[in-house]
């Protein structure tokens, strides 16, 4: 009788230690840049800068160790206006986000669950809307209403709610043929029971990562309409101003660089936070 050596069983890795495929290190770095920045809109005012109105400085002067990004053409701090700017970029970003998911999911789910002419009624409107290049209706609704943030705020509202309404629209069309959608309806449920009961709860998935990917889109919207003088007016350190400021001053890149990379951060990071969002939220890449 030959010895015969115990099979070898190849290790394994224990699953608690693996990373889940949502929380990945770009999902960690666009989770910290986006809790950065909203600290920033809430708390700016209490953390130890310059004025951001007020001149502090010698003009036009570049990065030192007192002053990080530099001076401005008017002699005001780069560093403390961009971190200023958060509560506008971020905070307006917040209200057209939040408004068009409610304009848009409201519309879309009432064109679902109604069809026939109720539906056709919306989305022939939803149609004409994205049949419009966003910066040029934005730009066109903000231009007859006169510049000002409130009015880029609407026209970005105008702009986005469309793209809400299509994707409801089509979340609610998927879920109301289930058989416990049908099975309310047989047992007496009226429609607004069934619309917010048994559908709705179903349809968020996707709308709310839809809006996580596209709160940076709307704050590089709001950067260009300021840009060109559509949003804030100055003095208000706004981040798209404050690059069309800096844009007369071509060779004093700081000033542009402030802002700039604040925003190129804030859609990183929503973009990053957006991919975590969905894989956490399909069964399917989990």
């Amino acid at each position: 009788m030959t010895d015969t050596a115990p099979p070898t069983v190849a290790p394994t890795v224990s699953r608690s230690r693996r990373l889940p495929a949502w929380l990945k290190l770009p999902v960690l770095i666009g989770g910290l840049i986006t809790i950065f920045w909203i600290l920033a809109a809430l708390t700016v005012d209490s953390w130890p800068l310059y004025d951001p109105i007020e001149m502090v400085g010698r003009r036009l002067s570049p990065p030192s160790a007192e002053h990080w990004f530099g001076i401005d053409a008017l002699g005001r701090d780069v560093l403390t206006r961009t971190l200023h700017g958060a509560r506008f970029s971020l905070l307006m970003s917040c209200a057209v986000i939040a408004s068009a998911v409610a304009v848009g999911s409201l519309l879309g789910a009432i064109a679902g669950y109604a069809g026939g002419f109720i539906d056709g009624l919306i989305m022939r409107l939803v149609d004409i809307t994205l049949s419009f290049p966003p910066i040029l209706l934005a730009m066109a609704v903000t231009a007859a209403m006169g510049p000002g943030l409130r009015n880029a705020a609407i026209a970005m509202i105008i702009v986005w709610w469309p793209a809400y309404a299509r994707l409801m629209r089509g979340q609610v069309l998927s879920v109301k043929s289930r058989e416990h959608v049908e099975a309310a309806t047989a047992s007496g449920a009226g429609h607004v029971r069934t619309l917010v009961t048994h559908i709705l709860p179903l349809t968020w998935s996707p709308i709310l990562v839809n809006a996580t990917m596209d709160f940076g889109q709307v704050v590089l919207l709001a950067a260009s309409l300021s840009f060109i003088g559509l949003g804030a007016s100055p003095p208000t350190p706004e981040w798209g101003s404050m690059i069309s400021e800096g844009a007369v001053h071509f060779y004093q890149w700081w000033i542009c660089a402030g802002p700039g990379l604040a925003i190129l951060s804030v859609v990183l990071g929503f973009n990053f936070l957006g991919d975590g969002l969905r894989d956490y939220l399909d069964p399917r890449s989990r």
